[in-house]
């Protein structure tokens, strides 16, 4: 994965700025805007780290969950021969699209996106 660093169950998406010379990052998957920056790699990490554990201290301090919440539902985009596919194929395997689309993400986020699809 490009541009993500990760400590203690959070990521933060990481980019660089030529203008400025510096790396300023992101943490993500949060209900709050928290950045962080540094001048080197070491710098950044650094500071990354330094971000998570101050938010997770106010976090802590006004009891709040540090991590964003998530419904379960989302809206998706795709080619309509795609959408034909998989609801094809999630019929022909007695399941909903529904079902057919979880357990293909399940198995994409688990590290075994070419297992098979036995009902």
């Amino acid at each position: 994965m490009k541009d993500v660093l990760r400590y203690k169950n959070f990521i933060a998406s990481v980019h660089f700025s030529s203008d400025d010379e510096v790396f300023h990052g992101k943490i993500e998957g949060i209900e709050d805007s928290v950045t962080f920056e540094g001048e080197t790699v070491t710098a950044l990490k650094n500071a990354f780290e330094d971000a998570v554990e101050d938010y997770l201290e106010i976090c802590k301090q006004i009891d709040k969950d540090p991590h964003k919440s998530y419904k379960g539902s989302f809206n998706i985009r795709i080619k309509p021969e795609l959408h034909k596919k998989a609801a094809f194929r999630s019929r022909e395997l007695g399941m909903s699209l529904n079902q057919f689309v979880e357990k293909a993400i399940s198995r994409f986020v688990s590290g075994k996106p070419d297992a098979g699809y036995e009902t």
